[in-house]
C-alpha cells in the first residue's frame, strides 16, 4: 500500500499506545539525556528478539549487515504535503502510458488473473490496478534492506513501537523461509515486494498461490496477484459489485447527506457511511444522475456519496467494494484512481 497513507491510517489506532511505549524506552535508555548509539540499541533489538524465540541463526543472519539509513528518517519527517485536487492528481496516476501498460500487462498475465480471480471472487482488473499504482507493476518496489529501514525507524524513536512491531513480523517471515535477507527489499519505512505490503501485511493476507511453499510477493507474480486478492476477498470484497461511480448532483442538493471528508479514522469512516448509505433507487429520488444525465443503475444496491475534494469538485457514488479499497490505503485520491485506472482495463474490453 502507498506508506504515506498506510503509515497514517494505521498509526491512528496504535499512536496511544505508541507514544507510551516510546516515553517508556526513553526513560529507561535515556535517563541522562543521552541516546544510545545506533549500534548498541540494535544490541539491545537482538536481545530481545532472543526472548521472543527467533533462532540465534535468524537472529545473526539478519542483523549482519545491518546499517543505519539517514534517508529513512529524513523521508519519514518529510512526507511531502501537496496541494492537489482529484482534476490534477488523477491525470498524473492514471497518466495514458499507464493505462495502456495496464491493459498490455492484462492481457499478458490473462491466464493467472483469470484464475486468481475466480479463486479469490475479485475481479482481475482491479489486481491489475493495484499493481499498477502501487509499484508501476512490480517496476519500483524499493530497494533498502527491510531489517535496516525498520531498525533504524525504531531506534528514530517517534514511532518505534509500530516500526519494532514491523520488524518482528520480517524476522517471523525469514523464520518460515519465506525469501532469504539479501532478497528481502522493500521501501524507505518496510512496505515489501510489488504489492508493498508492510510486513504485518504479509503475515495476514500474503499467500502461497502457486504452491511452492513460499510466500513470494518480491518475483513471484501467481502470489503478488493472490496476496492483492486475498487482501481485498478478506476485507469484504465482492465481484458482483464494482467500485462505485461519478455522478451528477442536482441543483440544491443536500451535501450533508455525504460522509464528510475528514473523519479521523477508518472506524469513524465507517461509522458515518452507514450513517449515510442509501438504496440507488434513493440517492434516484433525491435527484442523483450519471455524469452524463441519464438514471442510476436499476440495481439492489446501497452506497454512499463521498466528496473527494468538497461539495463543488467530483462527486462518487461508493459501493460496499469501496470500503475493501479504503482498508487497503484510507484516501479518497487513492482508491479513485485505482478505480478509474480498473475501469479503463474494462473498457473497451481488452481483445
Amino acid at each position: 500500500m502507498h506508506i504515506a497513507s498506510w503509515l497514517k491510517k494505521s498509526l491512528i489506532t496504535t499512536l496511544t499506545t505508541s507514544a507510551l511505549l516510546t516515553a517508556g524506552f526513553a526513560h529507561s535508555n535515556n535517563e541522562n539525556g543521552d541516546k544510545p548509539t545506533f549500534e548498541s540499541y540494535i544490541k539491545a533489538l537482538k536481545s530481545e528478539a532472543v526472548t521472543k524465540g527467533y533462532s540465534q541463526h535468524i537472529i545473526d543472519s539478519s542483523f549482519a549487515k545491518v546499517k543505519f539509513h539517514k534517508r529513512a528518517v529524513k523521508a519519514d519527517k518529510s512526507q511531502p504535503e501537496t496541494v492537489e485536487t482529484l482534476d490534477t492528481y488523477l491525470p498524473k496516476r492514471v497518466a495514458n502510458w499507464k493505462i495502456k501498460k495496464a491493459r498490455d500487462l492484462y492481457k499478458k498475465h490473462n491466464e493467472i488473473l483469470t484464475q486468481v480471480g475466480e479463486e479469490y471472487g475479485v475481479q482481475p482488473r482491479f489486481i491489475v490496478a493495484l499493481w499498477g499504482l502501487e509499484t508501476n507493476f512490480g517496476k519500483f518496489t524499493g530497494g533498502y534492506d527491510v531489517v535496516s529501514a525498520l531498525s533504524t525507524l525504531a531506534y528514530e524513536g517517534r514511532r518505534e513501537a509500530f516500526f519494532k512491531k514491523q520488524l518482528w513480523a520480517a524476522l517471523t517471515i525469514l523464520e518460515e523461509g519465506h525469501i532469504d535477507i539479501k532478497d528481502m527489499k522493500g521501501s524507505w519505512a518496510g512496505a515489501m515486494g510489488q504489492n508493498q505490503f508492510m510486513p504485518t501485511s504479509f503475515l495476514s493476507y500474503a499467500v502461497d498461490g502457486d504452491g511452492d511453499g513460499k510466500k513470494d510477493i518480491w518475483t513471484n507474480k501467481k502470489d503478488v496477484f493472490a496476496s492483492m486478492a486475498n487482501y481485498l476477498k478478506r476485507e469484504g470484497w465482492n465481484d458482483d459489485l464494482t467500485w462505485g461511480r461519478q455522478v451528477k448532483l442536482p441543483e440544491g442538493f443536500d451535501v450533508s447527506l455525504a460522509i464528510p471528508k475528514n473523519t479521523g479514522s477508518r472506524a469513524n469512516w465507517l461509522k458515518a457511511w452507514k450513517k449515510t448509505e442509501k438504496t440507488l433507487a434513493q440517492w434516484q429520488a433525491l435527484g442523483i444522475r450519471r455524469t452524463d444525465g441519464t438514471n442510476l443503475p436499476n440495481a439492489d444496491v446501497t452506497a454512499a456519496l463521498v466528496f473527494p475534494d468538497d461539495a463543488n469538485g467530483r462527486a462518487y457514488l461508493a459501493y460496499d467494494n469501496y470500503k475493501s479499497l479504503m482498508h487497503w490505503n484510507l484516501s479518497y485520491y487513492f482508491v479513485s484512481s485505482v478505480g478509474h485506472l480498473s475501469d479503463r482495463i474494462k473498457f473497451p474490453p481488452v481483445k
